[in-house]
C-alpha cells in the first residue's frame, strides 16, 4: 500500500461506520507509520453527555474500529482523551456515549482533559495554556463530528482541537474570539490522522439536536483541508470560515479543495424519510419534494436550505425542489438536484452535489425571482 499524503482525502458513503472505517484505515497505508510500542491518542468529540444519534458527539463504533486497527498492528496503548465543554461533565459524557464500556471492554484507557495537567506555549502572538497529555502521545487520531455551529458556522477538524485545551481556557477563546485561538492551538497541537464523524452531524448547532443522516465518513491528514472539505459540503466557502483561513495562514494545511486527490468509496443507498427528521432540519420540508431521495443528496440540499434561509432568501423560491431516484429519467421544466434529475431542464449536478455547488444556483434563482418582484412592483411587466 502508498502511504496517505497530506493532499489526499478519502470519503466513504455507507451506513456500517465500522467497516467503512476499517477499510479507510487498512487503505490509507498508516500501519506503516504507527510502531507497536506507540502510544496512540484518540481525540473524539464528546462536547456533552448525549448519544451520537443526537448529532453532536462521534459515534464510538468509529472510534472501535480505530482501537480495533491498531492493536491489529501490534499497538498496546491507546488512550481515549477528551473535555467536554464548560459546564459539563466528561466522565458522564464518556458512559452515556458508550466510550466506558468501549474501554472496559477493549482494555483502553480513558483519560478525562479537565483533570489533565496543562502547559503553556506560545503560537504567533499567542500564548495559550494546553493539555499536556495530547502533547506527549507518539501518533494523535483526531476524530471529530462534521456538524454545524452557531457562533463559527461550521465545526470540524480544527476546532475539534478545543477540547484539549483546560476550562478556563475556553472561557477566554469565547472573549477573545474564538477564530484566532482555533487556529493557533493547532499550531501547538498537531493531529497525524483525522477520520471525521460525517453519519448525521446536526445541522446547525453543536450540541445536538438537528440531527441530518449523511452517511459518510471522511479520512485525511491535513485539518485545513479536511475543513474545507467539510465547509463546502454544508454549503460554505471556506473562505467565509475565518478559522480555516487563519489555519492555512499559519502553515497548518492547504485550504485548496480543488487541487485535492480525492477517492470516493461505497454508495449512500439508503433513502431518507423527511418525517424522521428532528430540530430544525424539518424546518425545509415544505420547500423540497422529495422522491426516494438518498440521505446523501438530502443533507447536502438541507444544508445549502439553512444558509439561504441565514440570508433571507428562502422565501424567494419560486417552486419547490425536486430530489431523489422517483426522478430518474423524467422531462421536467424544474429545478432538480442531484444527478437522478438529470433530465430536467436545469439540476444541480452530482452523486451527491456539494451544498456550496446548490446554494450557488438557489442564490441565482432567488436573485432572478427578486429582480421579477421589482419589476413588477413598479409596473415594468
Amino acid at each position: 500500500l502508498i502511504k496517505m499524503d497530506r493532499n489526499q482525502l478519502y470519503i466513504y458513503h455507507g451506513t456500517d461506520a465500522k467497516a467503512m472505517a476499517a477499510h479507510l484505515l487498512k487503505r490509507s497505508g498508516i500501519q506503516s507509520e504507527i510502531k507497536p510500542e506507540y502510544h496512540v491518542g484518540i481525540k473524539p468529540n464528546l462536547v456533552e453527555a448525549k448519544p451520537a444519534s443526537s448529532g453532536a458527539t462521534t459515534h464510538p463504533e468509529l472510534v472501535e474500529a480505530v482501537v480495533e486497527f491498531l492493536q491489529e498492528i501490534g499497538v498496546q496503548k491507546i488512550t481515549v482523551m477528551e473535555s467536554s465543554w464548560v459546564g459539563d461533565d466528561t466522565e458522564e459524557a464518556f458512559r452515556v456515549c458508550g466510550y466506558e464500556e468501549l474501554a472496559h471492554r477493549k482494555k483502553i484507557k480513558l483519560v478525562d482533559l479537565k483533570k489533565d495537567v496543562t502547559i503553556k506555549r506560545k503560537a504567533g502572538k499567542i500564548e495559550l495554556e494546553v493539555c499536556r497529555s495530547p502533547m506527549e502521545v507518539d501518533y494523535l487520531v483526531n476524530m471529530p463530528v462534521m456538524k454545524g455551529h452557531c457562533q463559527t458556522g461550521i465545526t470540524c477538524a480544527l476546532k475539534n482541537m478545543k477540547g484539549c485545551i483546560p476550562d478556563a481556557e475556553k472561557r477566554r477563546y469565547h472573549r477573545i474570539g474564538l477564530h484566532e485561538p482555533i487556529a493557533a492551538v493547532n499550531s501547538i497541537i498537531r493531529p497525524d490522522l483525522i477520520l471525521v464523524d460525517a453519519l448525521n452531524g446536526d445541522l446547525t448547532y453543536e450540541g445536538g439536536g438537528s440531527p441530518v443522516p449523511m452517511d459518510r465518513i471522511l479520512l485525511g491528514k491535513d485539518p485545513v483541508l479536511v475543513d474545507a472539505c467539510a465547509a463546502k459540503t454544508m454549503g460554505w466557502e471556506p473562505g467565509e470560515i475565518k478559522y480555516i483561513m487563519l489555519a492555512e495562514s499559519l502553515g497548518i494545511g492547504s485550504s485548496c479543495v480543488e487541487r485535492a486527490e480525492m477517492q470516493e468509496f461505497g454508495k449512500a443507498n439508503r433513502t431518507i424519510d423527511p418525517a424522521t427528521l428532528r430540530g430544525d432540519a424539518t424546518d425545509f420540508d415544505g420547500f423540497i419534494d422529495a422522491g426516494n431521495a438518498c440521505s446523501a443528496c438530502y443533507a447536502t440540499l438541507l444544508y445549502a436550505l439553512k444558509r439561504l434561509d441565514q440570508e433571507g432568501k428562502l422565501t424567494l423560491l419560486v417552486e419547490n425542489l425536486k430530489i431523489g431516484q422517483a426522478y430518474k429519467g423524467l422531462n421536467l421544466s424544474r429545478l432538480g438536484i442531484g444527478d437522478c434529475t438529470s433530465n430536467f431542464d436545469q439540476y444541480v449536478p452530482g452523486c451527491p452535489p456539494e451544498a456550496s455547488v446548490i446554494l450557488e444556483h438557489l442564490r441565482k434563482q432567488t436573485l432572478d425571482e427578486k429582480c421579477t418582484r421589482m419589476e413588477a412592483s413598479i409596473g415594468l411587466i
